[in-house]
């Protein structure tokens, strides 16, 4: 089923969200694509929210042809660049783009990113704001705005610093270099490495094992490693007893308790409630 038909398609597979880019031949991120990344994040907050009559309980994205994505639409930054007053053109811009990525980041549902293929600047700080980012053997990724004179700006190097240390980020996106897979699981930006035959669909699998997982187990989570990486690690701690004490109200403990008890281990159905 297709809710949403643009350049960035939202799709669902059970209980896993699928979001779509599809923008032959390079999926670059012009206009049209980033107000569709717009639309679709918005969707994806009312379909991840508790409250909605068909949850959606992981979300994958992924990409249509051959990359997915040869970056952003350099069209868009001229644009800027030859307008009156650009430095505050550029500036909104920014905080639009950051919008997108902040909007992935805050979904609390596990998000999984699939790289099929080459994977540069705005889709990679995409991938960046999941939770998760699975890669083919042949796929690469790069942030490569040094060719222009600019600096990612959507909220890719201080993510990628916060995955692979400064030091790394800073050769990444200093050099403008595009980086295998291999190298970047190595580093600690990829999670997974998978073999291309099958890829799509092993990163469907992985997304579906997920959603079906203690949904709200999982939100508690991301809210304990989000508060760790903003505030520290002793401000988790705080936050611990009111974000895992209130899993205690949760169908989804209630079953697993019971489940386990009754069947034994992994036994449990999960409804993220």
């Amino acid at each position: 089923m297709i809710t949403i038909t643009t350049p960035v398609q939202l799709h669902h597979d059970g209980d896993v969200a699928v979001v779509v880019l599809d923008r032959p031949p390079l999926n670059l991120f012009d206009e049209q694509v980033l107000a569709a990344w717009e639309g679709v994040v918005d969707e994806l907050h009312t379909l991840t929210d508790p409250t909605h009559s068909r949850r959606a309980r992981a979300v994958l994205v992924e990409a249509r042809g051959k990359v997915v994505s040869g970056g952003v639409d350099v069209a868009l930054f001229a644009a800027i660049a030859e307008s009156l007053g650009p430095v505050e053109r550029a500036g909104a811009q920014w905080k639009r783009l950051l919008r997108i990525t902040q909007g992935m980041e805050d979904l609390p549902v596990p998000t999984v990113f699939a790289a099929h293929g080459l994977t540069l600047t705005a889709a990679f700080e995409i991938a960046l704001a999941c939770d998760i980012l699975l890669a083919a053997e042949s796929a690469s990724f790069g942030l490569v705005e040094t060719v222009v004179g600019l600096t990612p700006s959507m909220g890719g190097p201080q993510r990628l610093a916060q995955r692979a240390g400064p030091a790394r980020a800073r050769e990444l996106i200093y050099t403008g270099e595009r980086f295998t897979a291999a190298t970047l699981e190595r580093w600690n930006v990829v999670n997974r490495v998978l073999p291309d035959e099958g890829f799509g669909e092993a990163a469907r699998e992985h997304a579906r094992r997920l959603a079906d997982g203690p949904t709200c187990a999982h939100a508690a989570t991301k809210q304990l490693i989000a508060t760790a990486g903003r505030d520290g690690v002793r401000a988790a701690d705080d936050a611990v007893p009111a974000v895992s004490g209130a899993l205690f109200a949760t169908n989804d403990l209630r079953d697993g308790i019971a489940s386990f008890l009754r069947d034994g281990p992994g036994k449990a159905v999960y409804r993220g409630r």
